[in-house]
């Protein structure tokens, strides 16, 4: 028996990497992680819908130290560029997180811990990429117990792969938040023109279905 704790914020990366788990390993769970992120709310819901689609149990960790650290266009509402790295870097974001999940697989008895880490985000987030999952997998040979290893399904697919992946699997791709922005004043939960929207614009409009815009944005 094998049973892996996937990292799920709710956007396209960790949802096709989710999908993956599930079909992979033989239990699975869900952390999502609430650090003051200003798309907080409907990632929560995102995330929540998708749950209740696999019928999975979901871990919620808050990091509010995160937020006080942190002064980005993640975080504060009178930030909106989106098109940097460091207005988007959340201080050693991944790390922490599989940190933190390492520790669930300490007391729970989890084999993998599973993220979304893909190719196209790979060429600005050094922790997106093989290299930084190696690494990681072998301090964990050294900081637990369990001794989890990291498992990236993703890291060699770039938004347009993951997006056939979802129309090849007949998967919901209305079920995905992949928005740094917290729309409140429509029924879109994507703004279309933060970094994230773009990546994910592109990869839909590139895809097998190009239609697939009209549902999401």
């Amino acid at each position: 028996m094998s049973s892996a704790i996937v990292l799920l914020s709710g956007g396209l990366d960790s949802f096709v990497a989710l999908d993956i788990s599930i079909k992979k390993f033989n239990s699975v769970s869900t952390i999502f992680f609430d650090y003051g992120q200003k798309a907080y709310e409907e990632e929560k819901k995102a995330v929540e819908n998708i749950i209740k689609k696999y019928s999975l149990k979901n871990h919620e960790i808050k990091l509010p130290f995160l937020k006080d650290i942190t002064s980005n266009s993640l975080i504060l509402e009178d930030k909106n560029e989106f098109n940097d790295l460091k207005s988007v870097w959340i201080p050693n974001r991944n790390g922490l997180f599989l940190n933190i999940a390492a520790s669930y697989c300490d007391s729970f008895g989890y084999d993998f811990i599973v993220f979304g880490a893909n190719k196209d985000e790979s060429t600005s987030f050094s922790d997106n990429r093989q290299g930084f999952v190696e690494v990681i997998n072998e301090c964990f040979k050294y900081s637990t117990l369990q001794k989890p290893k990291v498992f990236a399904p993703c890291v060699e697919m770039n938004k347009t792969d993951l997006v056939n992946y979802i129309i090849d699997n007949n998967l919901d791709i209305k079920l995905i938040k992949s928005c740094y922005q917290n729309i409140k004043t429509t029924n879109k939960k994507h703004c279309g023109k933060c970094m994230s929207c773009k990546f994910l614009y592109d990869a839909i409009l590139n895809s097998k279905k190009p239609e697939l815009i009209k549902e999401i944005f």
